[in-house]
């Protein structure tokens, strides 16, 4: 979420068929695969939950006071969260996220703090912000990192959270910070999406399975217009993703084996010629995406001032609610 001090949103995860979440909705048909043991996803949670913990050790709202009233759940003492006017999510207070690495435009471009495009994609803007990402990275991810590995699964979360990092901080307006892991879920999201695409040829009830992934991505994306969700982040979390599954989650095509297996007879080619065509293309825009997007950045160009209806896709003003609060 991005706006004084709210996180990047969050993700709705659904139930593939059979009980499975992520990818299986295609009904994989190639052969039997290894199984990752999946320790990466349960790691980033673990860590999530415990810079959170920090940022409330930090905040210490009974010390510091808000001019908005009392703060909540006192009896947590130093870990208390500031009021409910100040944050609805249950948090700490904006400058706190600022002084942990919220992603802040006038301190990456003018105090050259890079560092905060990585650094918010460990922050949480509240309790319940941390619940809805984290339990969404659960369903989400355990899945694909069973099957893909984590070191495929755990670049595709890191880089998309930094893709989704740099376009929010293109458009994020003056005053304003944003925190959360949304960009990085959105690009496992993205992924899934890329690698029924990749893999077209071996999945079955392919209708089915790219409907349910349309429809979870759209539903997610439409959250994202509500006020206090950084929608950038979440498009730009997503691009990145549906890119780096072209590049690392492509499966040999239905019938290939590894050559020690077999003997040497007629055997097809490990990818089919499709693949290696979006495998290259993908990773050419995924490379001048990031190039020309951090020039961009680092000049001191804001996406607003050369699209004056960006802002419609971070945020839809409605009579029930206001996009500049």
């Amino acid at each position: 979420m991005a706006s004084n001090g709210d996180g990047k949103g969050r993700v709705v995860a659904a139930a593939a068929p059979g009980g499975g979440y992520g990818y299986g909705y295609g009904g994989y048909e190639g052969p039997e695969e290894r199984k990752w043991w999946p320790w990466l996803v349960p790691t980033v949670i673990v860590a999530c939950i415990a810079v959170f913990v920090v940022e409330m050790y930090e905040n210490n709202c009974p010390r510091h006071g808000s001019q908005f009233g009392g703060c909540v759940a006192g009896f947590l003492r130093r870990f208390s969260f500031q009021p409910l006017r100040e944050n609805p999510l249950l948090g700490p207070s904006s400058s706190t996220l600022q002084k942990m690495g919220a992603l802040d435009w006038n301190k990456i471009v003018h105090q050259h703090q890079g560092w905060r495009l990585i650094s918010c994609i460990w922050l949480h803007a509240g309790l319940i912000h941390l619940v809805v990402n984290m339990l969404s990275l659960l369903f989400i991810g355990i899945r694909l990192e069973q099957q893909f590995g984590f070191v495929r699964i755990g670049a595709i979360y890191l880089l998309s959270g930094f893709g989704g990092s740099v376009l929010s901080a293109l458009f994020l307006q003056n005053n304003y910070i944003s925190v959360g892991a949304s960009g990085a879920l959105f690009g496992l999201l993205g992924s899934m999406l890329s690698e029924l695409l990749m893999n077209w040829t071996i999945y079955s009830n392919k209708a089915a399975a790219i409907i349910t992934l349309l429809f979870i991505i759209a539903l997610n994306l439409a959250i994202g217009i509500l006020p206090h969700a950084d929608n950038f982040a979440h498009i730009g979390g997503f691009a990145t993703g549906f890119l780096l599954g072209f590049v690392l989650l492509a499966r040999p095509q239905f019938g290939w084996m590894e050559r020690h297996e077999l003997p040497q007879t007629s055997q097809p080619p490990k990818y089919k010629e499709y693949q290696y065509v979006l495998w290259v293309v993908a990773f050419v825009l995924l490379l001048a995406g990031f190039v020309i997007s951090l020039v961009m950045l680092f000049k001191g160009k804001n996406g607003n001032d050369g699209c004056h209806w960006c802002h419609y896709l971070n945020c839809v003003p409605t009579s029930k609610w206001k996009c500049d609060t």
